[in-house]
């Protein structure tokens, strides 16, 4: 961000108003009347407001019927974000404060007066409702399966063979950090069917193991070899059995990732094609599975493909 830009942003800032809208933006997608109430302002004045943070980019809006909702726009450029957010991590008002406070009760009225669920149609998944979250829906769909033997490739501190072990006959979990093993068998120990291991995916020392379902989430960031990885966990697959690899997909985000010790920028999704079809699996899908709304905007690829049998 050239300077130019930076104090085009603090002059827009210098209203405290627009401040105190954006705080309110960055928790929940509201209405001009529903912004109006919290501030104790006018309407008109909350809409000159929101004119001039969405002329910015600071602010987005969709439409809901004869509603417009408007919430703070996390997919702009990313140097703005950050100012954005030292800014804000630096106020402690007591403004903002009351403004948070009276939130609550605003959207309690919308509840009352729309129904919740019709609120937030189309844009759901963004929005938090009691007990309502990703991790309860992971572990309620991972019910309705059966995975056999399972073989969890840089599988970090075991979170994942924690979701499966209910519902798997038995896991492997592999990773070459030691501390985040040790993490792991801590936290798999209540699992009788789970077995912890140090060891490089690149060549994977289990003897005559063979596995129906092989995972690779996030481990392929982290290979100096990435078709040799691949190739690793398709030779360990029983005939007929799964490999799931998910990954970055390729970007050029460099700095963004060294603090996290990737070895690779991601891949493509036809790079992941190609790996496994070098390593005789045949590819039932490979696609995108999702787009981050916050820049740098991480895309992330999924492979799924089995052995012959």
């Amino acid at each position: 961000m050239d300077l130019a830009t930076a104090s085009s942003v603090l002059r827009l800032l210098a209203d405290p108003t627009r401040v105190r809208l954006l705080a309110l933006l960055e928790h929940e997608e509201l209405t001009v009347a529903e912004l109006a109430a919290v501030l104790h302002l006018a309407q008109p004045r909350v809409s000159t407001h929101l004119a001039k943070l969405k002329e910015a980019g600071l602010v987005r809006d969709r439409r809901a019927g004869v509603s417009a909702y408007y919430r703070a726009n996390n997919e702009g450029d990313e140097a703005q974000h950050n100012l954005l957010a030292s800014l804000r991590e630096s106020i402690d008002d007591a403004l903002l404060r009351e403004d948070t406070a009276r939130l609550p009760g605003v959207l309690a009225n919308r509840a009352r007066e729309e129904g919740w669920a019709d609120t937030v149609a189309g844009d759901m998944e963004r929005h938090y409702s009691p007990g309502r979250t990703w991790e309860t829906l992971a572990r309620s769909l991972l019910q309705l399966l059966g995975t056999g033997d399972v073989l969890d490739i840089a599988s970090g501190d075991g979170i994942t063979a924690e979701l499966l072990a209910p519902h798997a006959h038995a896991i492997v979990c592999v990773d070459s950090g030691e501390r985040v093993v040790e993490a792991a068998a801590k936290r798999l120990k209540p699992f009788a069917n789970v077995q912890v291991r140090r060891g490089d995916m690149h060549a994977l020392d289990l003897g005559e193991q063979r596995f129906d379902l092989v995972l690779m989430l996030h481990a392929l960031t982290y290979a100096e070899h990435p078709a040799r990885a691949v190739a690793e966990a398709a030779r360990l697959l029983r005939p007929g059995g799964r490999l799931l690899a998910v990954t970055l997909g390729q970007h050029d985000h460099r700095a963004a990732v060294e603090p996290f010790d990737h070895r690779n920028l991601g891949f493509s999704a036809e790079q992941l094609d190609s790996y496994a079809r070098a390593a005789g699996l045949n590819v039932m899908s490979c696609n995108r599975l999702s787009r981050e709304r916050k820049a740098p905007h991480f895309e992330v690829i999924s492979l799924l493909a089995r052995k012959p049998a």
